[in-house]
């Protein structure tokens, strides 16, 4: 049995879709590509798919993760291309790697969020973020399904930086340093990897925040930064998340999940070298 490892997208209007609507949209996208896929036992078996981390319905991404198991081997490549183009457009299948080894969820430690906040002057986000960097803890609600819940939404924040949109342009490399570069072309705005396109000034923050119990959202974030700074943008923020991955607190930036298994993957291939000395001996 093989196991692929697969990096997708939610971009533009496609970021309203729920985690439901895409897994059914994958779902036809393997019967189309005709993946041999592994399915579960029992009275209703299903396709082997884990789904790691899926980002809130209503914001973007450029990094969510999935894993799907085959009965058969395939070309990583090929396979995601066959499942890219069975795809809605926004939807995009933008990296694959065949699995190497194991806990690809334990590797997703921290998120890496992009805010545009429209109708928000970049002095003010600036003050804002200050004001929430500097407080020991920003107490936010949340309802739950059991009801309001308090909790801390500064503890889990790594780092949150305000930026105008002309200043973010310059400074994507930043964020996938240690992350591969998508496959398919960016949406034109602003930002190459923001989902709402604009012409008006706006202000910008680059948030990173660790994965923890109970999870810390953006839209928590953006709680806080009310609470203490009374900054309440005049329409809602378009969320877009850029990486995900293993947090590096030396350094302070978010690893690709994947690199693992493109190393274990690399150091498998014969050399060119050692191909021609086994068949030299033969």
């Amino acid at each position: 049995m093989q196991r692929i490892r697969l990096r997708y997208t939610k971009r533009g209007r496609l970021r309203f879709t729920s985690h439901r609507d895409f897994q059914r949209a994958f779902e036809r996208a393997l019967r189309r590509a005709e993946v041999p896929m592994a399915y579960s036992a029992g009275f209703t078996p299903h396709p082997k798919v884990s789904y790691a981390n899926a980002a809130p319905t209503g914001t973007g991404s450029e990094a969510e993760y999935l894993e799907i198991a085959l009965t058969d081997a395939r070309d990583p490549e090929k396979l995601r291309l066959l499942l890219d183009e069975s795809m809605p457009v926004g939807l995009d299948i933008i990296d694959a790697v065949e699995a190497r080894t194991s806990g690809l969820a334990d590797r997703l430690t921290a998120s890496v969020w992009e805010l545009r906040l429209d109708g928000v002057t970049p002095e003010d986000a600036e003050r804002a973020v200050d004001a929430f960097r500097s407080a020991g803890t920003v107490e936010v609600q949340r309802k739950t399904k059991n009801g309001m819940r308090t909790f801390d939404a500064r503890g889990a924040v790594a780092s949150l930086e305000a930026r105008t949109a002309q200043s973010e342009v310059h400074a994507q490399s930043e964020v996938h340093t240690a992350q591969p570069e998508p496959h398919t072309a960016q949406p034109e705005t602003h930002s190459p990897h923001a989902d709402r396109p604009t012409d008006q000034p706006c202000a910008i923050l680059r948030l990173v925040v660790r994965h923890v119990t109970p999870a810390v959202r953006p839209d928590d974030v953006l709680s806080g930064l009310r609470a203490v700074a009374d900054l309440a943008p005049p329409v809602p923020a378009a969320v877009t998340r850029l990486a995900q991955g293993l947090f590096d607190e030396e350094t302070g930036t978010v690893t690709d999940p994947l690199a693992p298994d493109r190393e274990a993957v690399a150091a498998d291939v014969p050399t060119a070298a050692t191909t021609a000395a086994a068949k030299a001996s033969v």
